[in-house]
């Protein structure tokens, strides 16, 4: 099949879309719930145009919001080589603990020259990293080392930075307040390599009057991995695969989904992962069940969702899977023409940018 046989829901072309550069978010709002918000109401096939602090305008009591409560952690080391030369240790995943002492990563490398496999990279006196072996795409397996007493968590924290997207511009690193804002008020389990970027709008005040209003909060673990992010080249849509990520949904998470639909209320996720973690859980029954493992749910139009009824998320990057999977919910055509007029009316894009609501259940 030619790429132009290909359905436009299924053509990689069919999800590009105009964006000036001057829009791409380099800064987040003042406040977290100070950033806009494009309402796309797709059963009426209307936009509004409003502000986070109005979000609970949308909501009805019993209804529920779910959130990714994974924190972001200092995956990007900075430090040199036994030559002297510069390198960049960009952490892919969190690394796995095999002694103490010693952890496992994979991650990406950058330096001007690649070291040999059993070269060692210094980035402070207690966090080190031994090159095992080195992969395509300037990927490597290495292992860290530090005292055999001390918390590699601390370590990152302590040496690491936070790895911004890099279509947020600091040519001297994340700052102090990066490290505020690139993380949701309710992080709470450490593993992701990117911040799940919607739940950046939500302040524990603007929590609270939503829970005060009658709406239900519950909670889900999906670790971002840097594979979500990864380029789709694919014509087809549907031949690309993504990486797969850890994700968790606690029994009481489980049990309020079920009986919120069952009452008649509506899910709203925060954000795409959570609606990957949701839909991935109600996958086998149609009815969300508990699990912890990986998940490599791939969704694009065609998904029918059997957890998820409206999403609160960024706008995202021209032909990206989580493109797709927004899609899926509101329907390309759609989203795309919101996308335009967010364009129009000078929204801000991507991480660090305004808000949208999809409501595909009003």
């Amino acid at each position: 099949m030619t790429e132009h046989e290909l359905q436009p829901e299924y053509r990689l072309a069919s999800y590009d879309y105009f964006l000036p550069e001057e829009l791409i978010a380099q800064q987040p709002a003042d406040r977290r719930e100070a950033a806009r918000l494009l309402v796309l109401d797709c059963v009426a096939g209307a936009t509004a145009h409003r502000h986070v602090t109005e979000i609970g305008q949308l909501f009805r009591p019993g209804d529920l919001l779910v959130l990714n409560n994974t924190k972001v952690f200092p995956a990007r080391l900075l430090g040199s080589k036994a030559s002297g030369g510069r390198v960049e240790l960009l952490l892919l995943h969190y690394p796995e603990t095999r002694q103490a002492g010693e952890a496992a990563a994979l991650a990406l490398l950058r330096s001007s020259k690649r070291p040999k496999p059993g070269s060692l990279l210094h980035f402070a006196d207690d966090l080190q990293a031994r090159v095992e072996e080195l992969l395509p795409d300037g990927k490597v397996r290495a292992t860290l080392l530090y005292p055999p007493e001390a918390k590699l968590v601390l370590l990152l924290e302590r040496h690491g930075q936070l790895p911004l997207p890099p279509y947020i511009r600091r040519p001297e690193g994340s700052t102090p307040a990066d490290a505020l804002r690139y993380q949701t008020e309710y992080a709470k389990h450490v593993g992701s390599v990117a911040a799940p970027t919607a739940g950046l709008h939500f302040s524990r005040s603007l929590l609270a009057e939503l829970e005060a209003q009658g709406v239900r909060q519950a909670a889900v673990t999906l670790h971002v991995g840097y594979g979500t992010f990864a380029p789709v080249r694919c014509e087809d849509i549907r031949q690309h695969e993504l990486h797969k990520e850890f994700v968790h949904v606690p029994p009481e998470t489980a049990e309020a989904v079920n009986a919120t639909r069952a009452a008649g209320g509506r899910i709203w996720a925060v954000g795409t992962t959570t609606a990957r973690t949701l839909e991935f859980a109600a996958a086998r029954t149609g009815r969300v069940e508990p699990l912890a493992g990986l998940c490599g749910l791939y969704i694009y139009p065609g998904w029918q969702f059997k957890a998820v009824d409206n999403l609160i998320t960024n706008f995202h990057l021209p032909q990206s899977s989580l493109l797709f999977l927004v899609s899926a919910l509101a329907g390309r055509g759609r989203l795309l023409a919101a996308y335009a007029e967010a364009v129009a009316q000078r929204y801000r894009f991507f991480s660090y940018g305004d808000a949208m609501a999809v409501i595909a259940k009003p």
